[in-house]
């Protein structure tokens, strides 16, 4: 395969990972917690390096795609971790945003917001939750751009 084929496919990848993730949260109704957000900007920056590597076939961009791929795999295997109990996650993971808010606004916002925990396996295919996905398909992603960089 080309230079631009692994590139295309990396970049493909990312997008889907991200559609999945949003069909998970606006289909599937499953709202995603703060290390589930944190994982979906890298995807998103890697469509991005995509398009600059489909406007200009640059080395240097699949470069930047591979960082992107791997920061978000990384992500997802640290969210793993988080989900199995092998290390603590943030201790904030979905509070951020509540900063200024008055007592009854704070109660409001807690009362009516889904109660997402890093922590939670909500669902899982193969024994695999979707952190685990996300860190699977991204580390592929990441190795599509590797190929498309030393070619």
């Amino acid at each position: 395969m080309s230079r631009t084929t692994f590139g295309y496919l990396a970049a493909l990848g990312s997008a889907a990972t991200l559609a999945g993730a949003f069909a998970f949260q606006y289909i599937g109704g499953y709202p995603p917690c703060a290390m589930c957000l944190w994982q979906r900007w890298p995807h998103a920056a890697a469509i991005l390096i995509g398009f600059a590597f489909y406007l200009l076939g640059a080395r240097a961009l699949a470069w930047l795609g591979a960082f992107a791929a791997s920061i978000t795999a990384g992500l997802g295997a640290y969210h793993v971790g988080v989900e199995q109990g092998l290390w603590p996650g943030p201790s904030t993971c979905t509070t951020s945003g509540m900063r200024g808010l008055s007592g009854q606004d704070l109660v409001d916002s807690i009362m009516n917001a889904p109660l997402v925990r890093c922590d939670d396996i909500v669902w899982q295919l193969f024994g695999i939750s979707m952190a685990g996905w996300n860190a699977i398909v991204s580390l592929i992603c990441a190795i599509l751009w590797i190929l498309a960089a030393r070619r």
